[in-house]
């Protein structure tokens, strides 16, 4: 009788928050040296972009030499559908993703900043992971939302990531009064992100249509040498004049 391979792991592997930027963050400064070591090693990679996990690859490289070279890596990206309505309800196999894994080698989860599986894609590949009996291992490094959070003085005890605002402006508002709402009711700090062209626009929208007592924060360019925190009530906002905000990605905060 043949032995029966062991299956590999799957390692969700944080990347540095300056995708995007005009700078870099250098990646000893936020990601531990047990992350390097460990994305070094891995040669297969499940991925939202396969240029920016190889751009993560070579900033790795430059620190802990990788197992294999760049070119040599298997990188599958997550597909289109993914990225346009999220993985999050279920509603994706991941399945097929993980044959690597079940032939015994271990597998990055990859997104462009940040997390994997956090206001981004990958969720169904580690609920495929668990169905599959495939261990799942996530690493330390940047997570915005947690750092936006902590950062703003608000409720960090109840708190909820509600992903996009609306694009159209009246349905926005909308949904805009609703978080308020809800902040207000049950002590609940909204948090939300925005595609960057849109900053000053969802901006403008919160400063001109939350109630004047409502505390509103924003966190941009987080673990940079450009990051800005700031929190007050939306009428010191008003009070305060028109804002420039910074068109790097941006957590936005409403709560009490």
């Amino acid at each position: 009788m043949s032995a029966v391979t062991p299956k590999g792991t799957l390692y969700l592997v944080p990347t540095p928050l300056d995708f995007g930027c005009d700078a870099q963050a250098a990646i000893t400064d936020v990601l531990p040296q047990k992350t390097l070591y460990v994305a070094a090693g891995v040669t297969h990679w499940i991925t939202e972009n396969a240029k920016s996990t190889r751009a993560f690859l070579k900033r790795v490289d430059a620190h802990v030499a990788l197992a294999n070279t760049i070119q040599e890596n298997t990188i599958t990206e997550l597909p289109r559908e993914v990225h346009k309505k999220g993985d999050h309800t279920g509603e994706f196999d991941a399945k097929p993703m993980l044959k690597a894994a079940l032939a015994g080698h271990d597998v990055g989860l990859v997104s462009e900043a940040g997390m994997p599986a956090v206001a981004d894609p990958g969720s169904s590949v580690v609920r495929a992971a668990h169905e599959l009996g495939i261990r799942v291992v996530p690493l330390v490094g940047p997570v915005s939302l947690l750092l936006a959070l902590a950062a703003s003085g608000l409720n960090g005890q109840n708190f909820a990531f509600v992903g996009y605002l609306p694009q159209d402006s009246a349905a926005r508002s909308q949904r805009l009064r609703e978080l308020e709402s809800l902040a207000a009711k049950h002590k609940q700090t909204q948090l939300f992100i925005e595609t960057p062209y849109r900053n000053q626009a969802v901006w403008e929208a919160l400063v001109n249509g939350l109630q004047g007592t409502t505390r509103l924060a924003r966190a941009s360019g987080l673990t940079m040498d450009t990051m800005q925190v700031h929190c007050k009530t939306v009428q010191a906002w008003r009070s305060a004049g028109k804002v420039e905000i910074s068109s790097e990605p941006t957590v936005f905060l409403i709560g009490n």
